[in-house]
């Protein structure tokens, strides 16, 4: 009996041990793939290192960094989210910008050549679109909607979704017959299998500077390294392979 709970009590310290040794990041949900690409390639190059990565929309995460989660690192899929983490005295150092986003549509049933009056089609019923109070994304869609005169015509059809991830979902399993979303995500393997996509250009909805920040909290230098690598030179034919630039932070 003591043996076993000696076990048991061992095992539980080991458990947090493995825990404590991870770096968290908070990523906005358009990074899915890119990061976990990088994150694979930064544990090969840095044996011992460990990311774990959560997804989300920038502004649910945000509330939650100032609530207390304990991330170690925010990568934001704009700026404005940064300027609350710090306004809420959250960051430890400045914040970097480490790529430029895109906004693209994308559509499984239709065909897009004509850009954003695709979206006035009356077979068209659903646009899904990410939340513009919580998702860059999705404020710059709107934007660009608004700017064209486009979005008053089809703003009964939007179906707003938490993220430009849940965005995607949507149109994919044909619950939204187009989706405004970031162009790595229109860019991903599954979604060009599936359907085709349109970039807005620079005039109809502007490039996306994405920053990020270290968190107060523990590991720091760790969160730093992983931080410093996805910005270095080494990975920006990474970041370019999934619709981002990167010129910006050179």
């Amino acid at each position: 009996m003591l043996l076993f709970f000696g076990c048991k009590k061992e095992s539980g310290h080991q458990k947090n041990s493995a825990q404590n040794s991870f770096v968290f990041v908070a990523a906005a949900a358009n990074l899915r793939d890119v990061l976990e690409e990088l994150k694979k390639l930064y544990i090969t190059e840095n044996p011992g290192k460990k990311i774990e990565l959560t997804f989300g929309s920038s502004g649910l995460l945000t509330q939650q960094i100032v609530n207390g989660a304990p991330f170690n690192l925010f990568l934001s899929a704009d700026s404005s989210f940064i300027e609350k983490i710090k306004n809420e005295n959250r960051n430890f150092g400045k914040a970097e910008i480490y790529a430029l986003g895109k906004v693209a549509m994308w559509s499984s049933a239709f065909d897009l050549s004509e850009g954003l009056q695709t979206s006035l089609n009356p077979e068209i019923k659903k646009i899904a679109i990410a939340d513009p109070e919580l998702a860059p994304y999705g404020k710059n869609t709107v934007q660009a909607l608004k700017n064209t005169g486009i979005y008053p015509k089809i703003e009964h059809k939007i179906v707003w979704a938490e993220n430009i991830g849940q965005a995607a979902q949507f149109a994919a399993t044909g619950n939204a017959d187009l989706a405004f979303i970031a162009l790595s995500t229109a860019m991903s393997k599954e979604m060009k299998a599936k359907g085709n996509y349109y970039l807005l250009s620079e005039n109809e909805a502007a490039s996306i500077p994405q920053s990020g920040i270290l968190l107060k909290g523990k590991k720091q230098t760790e969160a730093k390294q992983f931080f410093d690598f996805i910005r270095s030179r080494k990975t920006a034919q990474i970041w370019q392979k999934y619709g981002y630039q990167t010129e910006i932070r050179h």
